[in-house]
């Protein structure tokens, strides 16, 4: 088929990189982002997908907006047989909808209808979900609504991230969206409608939503704080300035005693009470420092006794429960 592939992160870059190396389709554009500033220079750096795209000679579309008549009539010149569409960052509007004769097949991070919307593998873990996966569906109007091509299943380790689970998910993505491809082509695909029950929603999860609540059980504080790694990143707040979180642990002896975001030094560890137990830190980064051991950060902060995180205060939108997190990969 002749094809036009719409992405823009890291995650959408692994699926092209795949479609491209099979070579069973013909890649006739890219549609990705803009070029971002970036980096201390703040110099202008394409966007993974456009990256790769440029790397293999793929022509490059990169609209400021979906909605831009320029790429509406660029992309009917093209005309294309398909337009697979993976984390592009934009809905796509109906009047581009219409255009391939295929449809614009999605690759989402989740098992529709569980997840639709931004943050769906961030989601995942955040609620304590043993699987997720991956879902090829046809594009249409509503959010992540449209019928079903395929799924596959991937499982939720204990200690997945947001980054790590992602990884997973790309991979697996990637073959699952090349074999709906193949299946199009030959004309044995026909996708199904999405149940009516199970839909939840994963909203994008914004800076402030990723501050820690020290108030809610352990579990869940653990759970929302391995969701936003690496990416928004979890944080708090010590001494009035922001202090990002890695992933924290259950502590090595056993502690009691510590009100939710009071913390304690002990010889090996930085305990922190959440809920109503304590968990011990990870890896910390101080406002303007670079990434280092909570041990060594609590030296140079010279923890007093009854020292707290500032807060806590009440994040927002990491919900369909109180310990569920939530991206988009339209």
């Amino acid at each position: 088929m002749r094809i036009v592939f719409a992405g823009s992160p890291e995650v959408a870059a692994v699926s092209l990189a795949k479609i491209l190396d099979d070579g069973e389709h013909e890649v006739l554009a890219v549609i990705t982002r803009p070029p971002a500033r970036s980096g201390r220079g703040l110099t202008r750096k394409p966007s993974p997908v456009g990256a790769l795209a440029h790397e293999r000679g793929v022509p490059t579309l990169t609209p400021t907006s979906a909605k831009d008549p320029q790429l509406h009539a660029a992309l009917a010149e093209l005309a294309p047989d398909c337009a697979p569409v993976v984390g592009y960052g934009a809905l796509i509007p109906p009047a581009l909808l219409a255009v391939p004769r295929h449809g614009w097949v999605n690759l989402h991070f989740s098992l529709l209808p569980a997840w639709r919307g931004a943050a769906p593998a961030q989601a995942a873990i955040a609620a304590g979900d043993e699987v997720t996966g991956v879902t090829t569906f046809l594009l249409e109007e509503g959010l992540d609504t449209g019928p079903v091509f395929g799924r596959a299943t991937e499982t939720i380790r204990a200690d997945d991230t947001g980054g790590s689970l992602l990884e997973r998910l790309a991979l697996t993505g990637a073959h699952l969206l090349a074999t709906t491809l193949s299946g199009l082509q030959s004309g044995a695909l026909v996708p199904e409608p999405q149940p009516q029950d199970g839909a939840s929603y994963a909203p994008k999860i914004s800076a402030a939503d990723a501050q820690v609540r020290w108030e809610l059980p352990a579990h869940v504080v653990e759970r929302r704080i391995r969701a936003m790694t690496p990416a928004p990143g979890a944080w708090t707040v010590f001494q009035g300035k922001r202090l990002k979180l890695g992933p924290l642990a259950r502590p090595k002896e056993q502690v009691c005693g510590l009100r939710p975001g009071e913390l304690r030094a002990a010889k090996s560890e930085v305990h922190v009470g959440a809920g109503a137990e304590v968990l011990a830190l990870g890896e910390v980064r101080p406002e303007g420092k670079g990434a280092m051991r909570a041990v060594d950060w609590a030296r140079g902060a010279r923890l007093a006794p009854g020292s707290t995180f500032d807060g806590p205060h009440a994040g927002g939108q990491v919900t369909a429960s109180s310990d569920r997190a939530s991206t988009q990969h339209r």
